[in-house]
């Protein structure tokens, strides 16, 4: 694909009962200061606010489609199809781009000769107050070939969000659309397919995203929902054939072990089918599984044989410990909503 000198870049955002957040990301987009953009946001069937709130954005760079409720990666695949970018960039309704973002994302990638080479950059979680997102470094924060960056995210369990990415039309075109059967990770499977499309990652440190933390931990989210089981656990499966198709090695197998290992916690013991599953895939890469090993705050429960209350202790502990810090970023953010107008000087 050959890319003009100023490239137009697609910003993409489905959109489902986000009229809470829906602005701000808006905004955020409106706000990039790459001079050639359009952004297309794809409301979901929302019941609530959302598509009001979008359509006082509509303009010449901005359009609004609505649709019925088919899920995200529908609304994903919808966008993209109406789309005319030569970059690409999701955005997720709640979430926050850095002003320079995208503009820093295409001067790295002017400079390299592959065009099928992709971009990320940093993010950081944060609830209510995007200026107090705390960002920290992993080893996905290189640039990387297709092959070390699934390495490292399976093997180490790391991710990057979906808006980190800035994605050249012709990989993405490549890549294929999103999976709509999966109701879960759905945006890990894609991005896999996207990087084994990709000649590699460059790393942009400039090109920050703020990343909201709307939901609870991974294992609250998944929950007990047997599609949402299954469809990680496919996901899985999909991430590790990948994998082992760019190559295929003892570190690969490795990687892929521990992969297994790690995301265990959340089929056990509710769904011992799929640990058995595992177990047997694990034993195709020539490794095998332990049982999930909990702390001591939870390992009584599992030793008087009840791991399913220690599982639920678990996920309990850590939600509230989400809540309480949610709770009170957005007590922060009123008092300091309430400041500002307090400063502001009364007029005759």
């Amino acid at each position: 694909m050959c890319v003009p000198e100023t490239p137009l870049v697609s910003i993409l955002i489905p959109a489902f009962n986000s009229a809470d957040w829906l602005a701000q990301s808006l905004e955020s987009a409106v706000a990039q200061t790459w001079p050639r953009k359009e952004i297309i946001v794809v409301d979901d069937g929302s019941t609530d606010a959302t598509l009001a709130i979008a359509r006082r954005y509509e303009s010449p760079i901005v359009k609004v489609v609505s649709r019925f409720n088919q899920g995200a990666a529908a609304a994903r695949n919808a966008a993209f199809a109406l789309s005319q970018g030569d970059y690409v960039q999701w955005l997720d309704a709640d979430d926050i781009l850095a002003p320079q973002k995208v503009a820093s994302q295409i001067t790295t990638l002017q400079k390299v000769s592959d065009p099928r080479m992709l971009a990320s950059g940093p993010w950081g979680y944060f609830f209510y107050r995007h200026q107090q997102a705390k960002f920290h470094p992993t080893a996905l924060w290189n640039d990387l070939s297709p092959v070390e960056w699934l390495l490292r995210k399976m093997g180490q369990n790391l991710h990057m969000q979906t808006a980190t990415w800035l994605v050249p039309r012709g990989v993405a075109t490549v890549a294929g659309p999103w999976n709509t059967k999966l109701l879960g990770d759905d945006d890990g499977e894609y991005f896999c397919r996207v990087l084994m499309a990709s000649a590699g990652v460059k790393f942009v440190p400039e090109a920050k995203v703020f990343y909201r933390r709307a939901r609870g931990t991974s294992l609250s989210y998944i929950g007990h929902s047997s599609r949402k089981i299954e469809a990680q656990f496919h996901s899985m499966e999909m991430h590790i054939n990948y994998l082992r198709s760019l190559e295929d090695s003892p570190r690969v197998q490795a990687a892929c072990i521990a992969f297994l290992q790690t995301w265990l916690l959340h089929f056990y013991p509710e769904r011992l089918d799929i640990v058995r599953r595992a177990e047997a895939l694990a034993a195709q890469l020539g490794g095998h599984l332990e049982p999930p090993r909990f702390s001591w705050k939870y390992a009584w429960l599992v030793a008087m044989g009840r791991p399913d209350l220690a599982k639920r202790a678990l996920v309990f502990s850590r939600n509230l410990r989400t809540t309480a810090t949610r709770w009170l970023d957005r007590v922060l953010l009123e008092v300091e909503r309430v400041g500002r107008r307090r400063a502001v000087p009364k007029t005759a």
